[in-house]
C-alpha cells in the first residue's frame, strides 16, 4: 500500500499497467482516483484491508473491475489466512451479484492462500487467487501454480 496512490497512477500507466488497485484506506477522495485511472483507459480496482469495512466501497462499485480482498494485514509474505475473511468473501459477491447488473466484476483475494484453504475461498466467490509464499515457497512451484490455476478457472 502507497500513500497518495493518485501521484503514481500516470507511472503505472506509462509502465504498462492496464489495471489499477488502489487500497481504500489510501485514498480519502477514491472515486476521484479511480475516475483518473479510467481516464487512461485502464481497468480499476481497490484493495480492502481485513478490517475495513465493504459498504466503503459500495457507492463506487459500478466504477470497479476488480475487488481485491486481503485475508492478511498488509506489511510481509507468508502470513496466515484470516478465516473470517471467508465471510467477506462471500458476502461481497452477493453485493456484487446484487449491485453490478451486467457487469462482471472480479474478486481477487491476496494473503495466506494455500492449497487447503484455495478450494473454500473460491466457493467462497473469488475469481483470482494471489498465493506468492505458496507458490515461491514449495518444492515444484509449477505445480504449485498449476494447482491454483485449476482451483481457480476449472482448467
Amino acid at each position: 500500500m502507497i500513500e497518495k496512490p493518485e501521484n503514481y497512477i500516470p507511472a503505472f500507466y506509462e509502465a504498462g499497467a492496464d489495471i489499477i488497485t488502489v487500497h481504500v484506506e489510501a485514498c480519502p477522495h477514491l472515486h476521484r482516483v479511480l475516475q483518473s485511472i479510467k481516464q487512461l483507459n485502464c481497468k480499476c480496482a481497490v484493495a480492502l484491508n481485513p478490517a475495513t469495512p465493504l459498504e466503503s466501497i459500495e457507492w463506487v462499485l459500478s466504477e470497479l473491475d476488480m475487488v481485491l480482498i486481503m485475508t492478511v494485514n498488509p506489511g510481509f509474505g507468508g502470513q496466515e489466512f484470516i478465516p473470517q475473511m471467508l465471510g467477506k468473501i462471500r458476502r461481497l459477491r452477493k453485493m456484487i451479484d446484487e449491485h453490478s447488473g451486467q457487469k462482471k466484476i472480479l474478486i481477487q483475494v491476496d494473503g495466506g492462500v494455500t492449497p487447503e484453504n484455495a478450494p473454500k475461498i473460491v466457493e467462497a466467490g473469488a475469481d483470482v487467487l494471489v498465493a506468492g509464499s505458496s507458490i515461491f515457497g514449495a518444492e515444484d512451484p509449477a505445480a504449485r501454480g498449476k494447482y491454483f490455476k485449476k482451483i481457480s478457472t476449472g482448467v
